[in-house]
């Protein structure tokens, strides 16, 4: 009986240090979200590269968690966290369709208990697709074809259970909009437009990285609906999904085919920082009914549809202004449910431009593209081999409560979805390049971990972090973004000085920004609106001191206002200047 006892008290102790000692849940994303992208699976565009690549996504809530939809990955993922995605193996289109062409700008949507899907296509032979158990891959055709069809659809069920189909994907059509037969899905009546570009006012809408590109018109896609205190937001993607300013505008109506009035600004507008780009996406609810928005980030090296995904918090303001906050956009963000008053997590760059050393460099791949804030440049070793390694030095001993990984693709192998693929890898900091103590271990890891962002269990202060390769899936290890996200134990950065707006009277869409650089600043975040207390727009600047801003209404004042960023934090803001 005593050992027994005693074996008993043994195990019960050992399952209290089990738990006493058990790693907190990580609280925190950053983008782009690490999920696990397929590879472009057209042959033609692959010609600087094969390269991952996804863009216009859905996310919807269904049954307490979360789907996303996306461009050509042969399947989709479900979440309960929008942390930790899971994916589902699945081909919506039926076997005589290209391969390379499978669910291309899906619509996702739920009407009642069904989930439902269908993809962009002007063929009479691609099913509506139907489902109460989609994180089972249990699916059935709702109807065999829809006989309008439409690029880049979108579907919207209002409180009266009416069913209206939005799309279009053009740079000369607008987006159109028609009710359907919530039975048959067949339209009810003719298409109706709902909106065109007008990129003669919306300085935003012009085409071209620079909004100076005038051989091709802007186009105007994505269409999504959100239905808010009565009031309809019908949103879309322009001017270009492989420009920094790729952005979501909404237009606002009584009704769900309109008329609709403009906002001014895009809603959802990321053009600098690390990870650029905010188009083409989709606006939806957590579980704790606030607003994300889900959408396109673009790299554009490989291929010009070389794109991932980032989500933002999103929100109507109390007179009923749809916004987005991309903000510190590609910084940690706290997930939904995670307790706190800002989603910002309130962790700071470490290493911008900080030195770099590397186990060796392939060609002009060189070491420092590694930390340049540019997801369009990356380091890359000479091979993929397990001994490969990076280590960037963080210039003092800092906290260090989170770091991202960001593999880019160099000589990959692959063609189209990989299901059992994974990167394998060893973190480790120091605080004098001499005793190293191991932060991550996934040397067994078994996930295709693209954008990998791992936050800490606990704090640690440091000086350098190192990253060992052990296994790449394909290619050579060759790094983007390897972005440490803590507190540099400093001083905040000096506010800005001296910050002048000059709009020009021959085009009012566009300002020449200019201010006194900071001593102690890295960066930049500038913040643009329509009002002194909506300056929902952000733009974030390295390396510079000035900005040409060319997304204004040509017909209404502005806002601006600019705040210094460092390793340390970020400074007090300017009051708002205005310029008419």
């Amino acid at each position: 009986m005593r050992t027994v006892l005693l074996i008993s008290l043994s195990v019960f102790i050992t399952v209290i240090s089990c738990f006493s000692q058990a790693k907190p849940a990580q609280k925190t994303y950053c983008n782009p979200i690490n999920i696990d992208y397929g590879y472009c699976p057209i042959p033609n565009f692959t010609e600087w590269g094969r390269h991952r690549a996804t863009a216009d996504p859905v996310i919807v809530a269904y049954k307490g968690d979360y789907y996303l939809f996306s461009t050509n990955q042969w399947g989709y993922w479900w979440s309960s966290d929008m942390l930790n995605w899971n994916f589902v193996s699945r081909k919506f289109l039926k076997p005589w369709h290209k391969v390379y062409d499978e669910l291309c700008a899906p619509a996702v949507w739920v009407m009642g208990d069904t989930m439902i899907v269908f993809g962009s296509t002007y063929s009479s032979n691609f099913p509506i697709w139907m489902s109460t158990d989609p994180k089972g891959n249990q699916w059935k055709e709702a109807i065999d074809s829809l006989a309008i069809g439409g690029w880049d659809p979108a579907f919207f069920t209002d409180d009266d259970g009416k069913l209206y189909m939005y799309n279009g994907s053009s740079n000369r059509y607008p987006l159109y909009g028609v009710e359907l037969d919530r039975k048959t899905f067949q339209p009810k009546g003719t298409r109706k437009e709902m909106y065109l570009l007008e990129d003669w006012r919306y300085g935003w809408q012009r085409f071209g990285e620079y909004l100076d590109n005038t051989f091709l018109d802007p186009f105007i896609e994505g269409a999504w609906m959100t239905k808010h205190n009565g009031k309809y937001y019908l949103q879309y993607g322009a001017p270009g999904t492989e420009f920094s300013g790729y952005a979501d505008g909404v237009v606002v109506g009584d009704s769900p085919l309109g008329p609709f009035v403009p906002q001014s600004d895009p809603f959802s507008y990321k053009p600098g920082g690390f990870a650029r780009g905010a188009g083409h996406g989709a606006t939806f609810q957590d579980q704790q009914n606030n607003y994300w928005h889900v959408s396109t980030i673009a790299i554009s090296v490989k291929n010009n549809f070389e794109r991932r995904l980032g989500i933002w918090p999103a929100g109507f303001d109390k007179d009923g202004i749809m916004y987005c906050n991309t903000a510190f956009g590609d910084y940690p963000h706290f997930i939904p449910g995670a307790g706190k008053d800002s989603y910002f997590a309130g962790w700071w760059l470490l290493n911008f431009n900080k030195p770099v050393t590397v186990s060796s460099s392939l060609g002009a791949y060189s070491a420092n593209l590694a930390v340049d804030e540019n997801i369009k440049t990356y380091w890359s070793a000479a091979t993929g081999n397990k001994d490969e390694w990076i280590q960037t030095d963080l210039g003092n001993t800092s906290t260090v409560n989170a770091i991202q990984i960001n593999y880019a693709d160099q000589d990959a192998a692959f063609l189209g979805k990989q299901t059992d693929i994974f990167h394998q890898y060893r973190l480790s900091g120091s605080t004098d390049g001499k005793k190293w103590k191991i932060l991550i271990d996934k040397s067994n890891n078994k996930k295709d971990v693209p954008h990998d962002y791992v936050e800490l269990a606990e704090t640690v202060q440091a000086r350098y972090i190192r990253l060992e390769n052990i296994y790449m899936p394909t290619g050579k290890f060759a790094i983007s973004g390897l972005r440490v996200f803590g507190n540099g134990n400093g001083s905040k950065p000096s506010p800005v000085e001296n910050f002048v707006v000059l709009r020009t009277e021959k085009d009012k869409r566009s300002a020449w920004l200019k201010w006194k650089p900071a001593p102690d600043a890295f960066a930049y975040n500038i913040y643009t609106g329509l009002s002194p207390d909506k300056l929902y727009n952000c733009i974030m600047v390295h390396n510079s001191n000035e900005y040409y801003y060319k997304a204004m209404d040509n017909q209404k004042a502005y806002y601006f206002a600019i705040e210094s960023i460092n390793e340390n934090g970020v400074s007090v803001r300017t009051k708002p200047l205005r310029v008419d």
